[in-house]
Protein backbone atom coordinates (compact mmCIF):
# COMPACT_ATOMS: atom_id res chain seq x y z
CA UNK A 1 0.00 0.00 0.00
CA UNK A 2 1.03 3.38 -0.83
CA UNK A 3 0.82 6.48 1.15
CA UNK A 4 0.11 10.27 -0.18
CA UNK A 5 4.14 11.60 -0.62
CA UNK A 6 4.70 14.72 1.88
CA UNK A 7 6.08 17.64 -0.23
CA UNK A 8 9.06 18.97 2.15
CA UNK A 9 8.77 22.74 0.09
CA UNK A 10 5.19 22.06 0.87
CA UNK A 11 5.53 22.32 4.23
CA UNK A 12 8.24 24.43 4.97
CA UNK A 13 6.01 27.00 3.21
CA UNK A 14 2.94 26.44 5.28
CA UNK A 15 5.34 26.16 8.27
CA UNK A 16 6.62 29.91 7.51
CA UNK A 17 3.54 31.46 6.34
CA UNK A 18 0.92 29.58 8.30
CA UNK A 19 2.38 27.79 11.25
CA UNK A 20 1.22 30.02 13.84
CA UNK A 21 -2.24 28.48 12.74
CA UNK A 22 -0.71 24.45 12.49
CA UNK A 23 -1.25 24.75 9.24
CA UNK A 24 1.77 22.20 8.64
CA UNK A 25 1.13 20.18 11.38
CA UNK A 26 -2.25 18.98 9.83
CA UNK A 27 -0.36 18.95 6.47
CA UNK A 28 2.19 16.34 8.35
CA UNK A 29 0.08 14.47 10.43
CA UNK A 30 -3.17 15.29 9.90
CA UNK A 31 -6.68 16.59 11.99
CA UNK A 32 -5.77 14.14 15.32
CA UNK A 33 -1.98 15.70 15.73
CA UNK A 34 -2.22 17.47 19.25
CA UNK A 35 0.81 19.79 18.73
CA UNK A 36 -1.32 21.48 15.56
CA UNK A 37 -4.34 22.03 17.97
CA UNK A 38 -1.64 23.52 20.40
CA UNK A 39 -1.02 25.88 17.58
CA UNK A 40 -4.27 27.08 16.96
CA UNK A 41 -4.95 27.72 20.78
CA UNK A 42 -1.66 30.11 20.99
CA UNK A 43 -1.65 31.56 17.81
CA UNK A 44 0.30 34.69 19.09
CA UNK A 45 2.82 33.03 20.73
CA UNK A 46 2.91 29.84 18.38
CA UNK A 47 3.78 31.89 15.51
CA UNK A 48 7.67 32.10 16.34
CA UNK A 49 8.21 28.90 16.66
CA UNK A 50 6.58 28.19 13.71
CA UNK A 51 9.60 30.03 12.38
CA UNK A 52 11.93 27.98 13.65
CA UNK A 53 9.95 24.55 12.77
CA UNK A 54 9.82 25.78 9.33
CA UNK A 55 13.66 26.00 9.22
CA UNK A 56 14.04 22.32 10.91
CA UNK A 57 11.62 21.12 8.61
CA UNK A 58 13.48 22.60 5.56
CA UNK A 59 16.95 21.65 6.86
CA UNK A 60 16.07 18.45 7.07
CA UNK A 61 17.93 15.98 4.75
CA UNK A 62 15.82 14.46 2.13
CA UNK A 63 16.71 10.79 2.88
CA UNK A 64 16.03 11.60 6.44
CA UNK A 65 12.35 13.24 5.66
CA UNK A 66 11.71 10.45 3.31
CA UNK A 67 12.22 8.16 5.75
CA UNK A 68 9.93 9.97 8.35
CA UNK A 69 7.23 11.09 6.65
CA UNK A 70 7.18 9.32 2.91
CA UNK A 71 8.23 5.68 3.77
CA UNK A 72 5.29 4.06 1.89
CA UNK A 73 5.35 6.90 -0.71
CA UNK A 74 7.21 4.67 -3.26
CA UNK A 75 8.80 8.34 -4.23
CA UNK A 76 12.26 10.16 -3.34
CA UNK A 77 12.16 13.88 -2.54
CA UNK A 78 14.29 16.04 -4.67
CA UNK A 79 14.66 19.55 -2.90
CA UNK A 80 15.62 22.86 -4.82
CA UNK A 81 16.48 25.95 -5.53
CA UNK A 82 12.54 26.83 -4.21
CA UNK A 83 13.30 25.61 -0.81
CA UNK A 84 16.68 27.03 -0.44
CA UNK A 85 15.06 30.43 -1.31
CA UNK A 86 12.10 29.59 1.19
CA UNK A 87 14.33 29.40 3.70
CA UNK A 88 16.34 32.55 3.21
CA UNK A 89 13.09 34.61 3.14
CA UNK A 90 12.12 32.64 6.60
CA UNK A 91 15.15 33.51 8.30
CA UNK A 92 14.99 36.76 7.22
CA UNK A 93 11.35 37.00 8.74
CA UNK A 94 11.83 35.47 12.01
CA UNK A 95 14.48 37.54 11.95
CA UNK A 96 12.70 40.64 11.29
CA UNK A 97 9.83 39.24 13.72
CA UNK A 98 11.61 38.77 16.51
CA UNK A 99 13.79 42.41 16.09
CA UNK A 100 10.22 43.68 16.45
CA UNK A 101 9.39 41.89 19.19
CA UNK A 102 12.27 43.03 20.92
CA UNK A 103 11.87 46.79 20.25
CA UNK A 104 8.75 47.52 21.15
CA UNK A 105 8.89 45.45 24.49
CA UNK A 106 11.74 47.82 25.11
CA UNK A 107 9.18 50.52 23.77
CA UNK A 108 6.80 49.26 26.59
CA UNK A 109 9.18 48.84 29.39
CA UNK A 110 10.93 52.01 29.09
CA UNK A 111 8.37 54.86 27.20
CA UNK A 112 5.16 53.08 28.15
CA UNK A 113 4.41 52.89 24.33
CA UNK A 114 4.60 56.37 23.17
CA UNK A 115 6.09 55.36 19.86
CA UNK A 116 3.67 52.85 18.68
Amino acid sequence: MTTVHKNKTLATFLAAIFGGLGFHRFYLYGKKDRWAWVHVLLFPLSIFAAFIEALMIGLTADEKWDETHNRDSGRKSDSGWLLVILLVLTFGGGAIAVIAAIARTFDLMFTGGAYG
